[in-house]
């Protein structure tokens, strides 16, 4: 997992910040314009557009203008970075946990292995 650590670190900093876990999170539910996710957000419309630049140059959102109006749309395969990672994490503790019961089990039974 070495060969994301760059990506993943760029991911996990977009997302730290929960004005932009909002926005991710209502993309999830389908595309929607600048203007109606800044409306939810309690800052002004410059400061909100440094949250979409940061959802863009990481590749978590894409955005497309036509006319005034900038939509934005969630790039689920960039997530499949942060799912894999947690895929392996899940995968190591539930070896340690297995090890554990195993240990137990013997423990249990005066048999210490």
């Amino acid at each position: 997992m070495a060969q994301y650590s760059a990506e993943l670190d760029e991911v996990f900093l977009a997302l730290a910040d929960p004005t932009r876990r909002a926005v991710i999170h209502q993309l999830g539910r389908g595309p929607a314009s600048v203007g109606d996710l800044a409306g939810k957000a309690t800052m002004t419309l410059p400061s909100f557009m440094k949250h979409v630049r940061m959802l863009e140059s990481t590749g978590l959102i894409r955005t497309a203008k036509v006319g005034r109006v900038r939509t934005c749309k969630l790039n689920q395969e960039r997530l499949t970075v942060v799912e894999d990672w947690l895929t392996q994490q899940r995968r190591v503790w539930e070896e340690c946990t297995d090890r554990l019961e195993q240990f137990v089990t013997a423990s249990e039974k005066g048999n210490p292995t």
